[in-house]
């Protein structure tokens, strides 16, 4: 197998280092220091520089001012994004926008998707379902109004609603549900919402952050970062922004968790190489802590957790983006993968503050800040556990030999 990366995908990491060589991880407060959010935004002068560097527009075509790249592609940008713990939703507003241009209507993807790529709009996706375990296209209902008729039930998301004000006119959805823990929920400008219809099918919607019927409630993660619980009241959406198209759903939420890995093998690597930095210059007993085998041997099973990461990822990656068959579906790949980034980022984090002692825990140095979003990336979209069982239903129902 050869993961060799394309001139194209070097060049997008090569910006995305550049754009990043400037962000300090602790340009924030830190979250043990703060009483509740770290900031009210995200890093709005990063998001410009990220659409200057047209980051931002990576997995959209050309017509759309995108360069047209893959999943591999993104994935090695927020590689290099969570090594200085970037404070943008590069990988929701991204993997949205690229759900859109696959799934979506034309005349959504018109007036989305270019926008999305110039940084002058930002999309999410509540992918955490009602309570963090649960799947997150079952905590919101999607419903028609009969007269829609059974085109509009199957369609792509082309036409227009016509009802009038409290009723539900003809190609309109009424959704309603909770979705916890979205990320960027109070600074996005629209929430691609997962939802499930009364004959068993998954939708999404695009609904914007100020519709009638949303109600946001705020929750902090471990980060310190703001996140929304998402109410949708007898919320209407026009048939035009709901993609009804099989399959939309799980590929969005497969290029959301191997995204999630690449930002997990990023951190992974930042810290390592910070704990490495450190033992070489701390000693004890006249020597180097780095010289001790005892060091050596832990610091060395977290490069091995490092390199399983990397290759699991690259595995999950080169699925999504090439559509390529194998033993098991897609998501048996990035079932893998997220089950190695969760468990490997873990433990990367905990032998670091480990060979760091007190040290590591100190507000000043910012590798307790790296092991907040450490945990958040563990637990988003599934722990490993949940993943585990995942993939066991895939092997049941997919036999190998």
């Amino acid at each position: 197998m050869d993961f060799t990366f394309t001139e194209e995908q070097q060049a997008a990491a090569e910006a995305a280092r550049g754009v990043f060589a400037g962000v300090a991880p602790d340009a924030v407060p830190s979250p043990a220091l703060t009483r509740g959010a770290v900031a009210d935004d995200f890093d709005r002068a990063l998001w410009t520089r990220l659409a200057s560097a047209d980051l931002l527009s990576l997995l959209l075509d050309e017509e759309f001012g995108g360069a047209g790249l893959d999943a591999i592609a993104l994935c090695l940008v927020l590689r290099e994004a969570s090594k200085v713990l970037a404070r943008v939703p590069l990988l929701e507003s991204s993997a949205a926008a690229a759900a859109l241009q696959a799934y979506g209507g034309p005349e959504l993807k018109s007036s989305l998707l270019a926008r999305a790529g110039r940084g002058e709009i930002v999309l999410t996706v509540a992918a955490n379902g009602r309570t963090g375990h649960d799947p997150a296209e079952l905590a919101v209902t999607a419903r028609q109004n009969d007269t829609a008729g059974a085109t509009g039930a199957t369609g792509t998301g082309d036409d227009h609603g016509a009802g009038g004000p409290g009723e539900p006119g003809v190609g309109e959805w009424v959704l309603d549900g909770v979705q916890t823990m979205v990320p960027w929920a109070y600074d996005a400008d629209f929430v691609v919402v997962p939802a499930r219809t009364g004959d068993d099918r998954s939708v999404l919607a695009v609904v914007a952050r100020g519709h009638e019927g949303v109600v946001l409630a705020e929750q902090i993660s471990t980060t310190g970062e703001r996140l929304g619980e998402l109410r949708l009241e007898s919320a209407r959406i026009t048939d035009r922004d709901v993609i009804t198209a099989d399959g939309a759903w799980e590929w969005l939420r497969a290029l959301l968790t191997t995204g999630t890995c690449a930002q997990a093998l990023g951190l992974g690597e930042r810290v390592l190489t910070m704990t490495g930095e450190y033992a070489g210059k701390r000693e004890q007993f006249g020597h180097p802590i780095a010289t001790f085998q005892a060091v050596a041997v832990q610091a060395a099973d977290r490069y091995i957790d490092l390199r399983a990461m990397e290759v699991t990822l690259w595995q999950a990656a080169w699925r999504i983006a090439s559509g390529a068959p194998g033993a098991l579906p897609a998501s048996g790949d990035v079932a893998v993968a997220k089950i190695w980034a969760s468990e490997g980022v873990r433990r990367v984090v905990q032998t670091a503050q480990h060979l760091h002692g007190g040290f590591g825990a100190d507000v000043d140095y910012p590798l307790h800040r790296y092991h907040a979003w450490a945990k958040h990336l563990e637990l988003s979209l599934g722990p490993a556990a949940a993943h585990e069982e995942a993939l066991g239903d895939l092997l049941a129902a997919h036999p190998l030999g």
